[in-house]
């Protein structure tokens, strides 16, 4: 073989042992000339069996009914090149969605010698995207449904029970100035039982809302709501490029208010901090507070909430995990995927 003629050797075999792309070419008419391994791969035919038929067999009887496959070839000589996602069929019939991108080749003089035809088979990256986006949707209607429940139960209790307990409370106060002094002490402790349960049932009415105008304002709010009556310090800071979409938010939302909770309660903390960031398509937070650290394993706290935070976040296409070298305080970090399902 000439010297001169090896790069050009060395080209046919590189394009020919291809086997992730069907590469081959057109006449100007649309009829193929040449066929590599990655096109019989994907298209099941033999360089024997295609060669000399027209490129339209690829295509979907509606879509040869349309015109589909001439006007990609006027489009490619006009503008030079030609690109599209759609269906095709194989050799056995079966169809499968593939990334297309026709070149139009000149030579010397200018004229069309043909085209240059390049097919990526995407039906598994498809699949794979259709089955993210339902699992956003049904995410996101189980985050509403979640939401809405929490709602209903909040008014049910605030408006409903609370008041209850109230009105109780006002009789035992009544009764405590009518009955004799050796009742009093009694209904004082009753009435001192049923003070407690009405301010443990609004901390929990408080709980249960859902998250209002933006993700930063209803952290900041719950922020300034719960940690100064514990005594805890707090600081938010903010590095989000865009509100999240609304799933996400509440998800970042609840998973932070049992973080926060668990400092309150748990954690002997004089200090918590919050950092968001947007981070890889998503949201990553951390809490940081610098109280006792852990005194058990991660997970094993079922009461403490964990397994329920690392369960929001996977849940989600996240993930979660907790820091706490006893004495160093604790961290708890996650991120949150932020697409909103299409």
């Amino acid at each position: 073989m000439p010297e001169h003629d090896q790069p050009q050797e060395d080209m046919r075999l590189l394009v020919q042992s291809i086997r992730d792309y069907a590469i081959f070419m057109l006449d100007p008419d649309g009829v193929i000339v040449s066929w590599n391994d990655g096109a019989e791969r994907i298209k099941g035919y033999t360089a024997g069996e295609i060669i000399g038929t027209h490129f339209s067999v690829f295509y979907p009887p509606e879509a040869v009914a349309e015109g589909k496959p001439a006007r990609g070839l006027r489009e490619a000589a006009a503008e030079g090149r030609w690109e599209e996602e759609g269906w095709r069929v194989r050799k056995d019939g079966t169809r499968f969605w593939a990334s297309v991108v026709i070149t139009a080749l000149y030579d010397a003089s200018g004229g069309l010698r043909g085209f240059g035809k390049v097919t990526r088979d995407l039906t598994e990256r498809r699949s794979m995207a259709r089955a993210l986006d339902e699992r956003g949707q049904l995410l996101s209607r189980l985050v509403q449904a979640q939401e809405h429940e929490r709602k209903r139960i909040a008014s049910g209790v605030h408006d409903d029970t609370i008041q209850s307990m109230v009105t109780v409370g006002m009789r035992l106060r009544m009764w405590e100035r009518e009955l004799p002094d050796e009742y009093a002490g009694v209904v004082q402790a009753l009435d001192s039982l049923v003070n407690d349960a009405v301010r443990r049932l609004r901390e929990l009415a408080f709980e249960l809302r859902p998250p209002g105008d933006g993700l930063v304002a209803s952290l900041t709010a719950y922020l300034r709501e719960t940690m100064p009556a514990d005594g805890v310090a707090f600081e938010l800071t903010d590095d989000l490029d865009a509100e999240p979409p609304y799933e996400a938010a509440v998800i970042v939302y609840r998973i932070c208010q049992e973080a926060l909770t668990n400092v309150r309660k748990h954690a002997g903390a004089e200090h918590v901090r919050v950092e968001l960031a947007s981070r890889d398509r998503g949201v990553h937070v951390r809490v940081r507070d610098d109280g006792a650290g852990l005194t058990v394993k991660d997970g094993e706290s079922m009461h403490y909430g964990l397994a329920e935070m690392r369960e929001r976040a996977e849940a989600a296409g996240g993930w979660w995990s907790i820091d706490g070298p006893p004495g160093a305080g604790t961290t708890v970090e996650f991120w949150i995927p932020a697409v909103a399902p299409a």
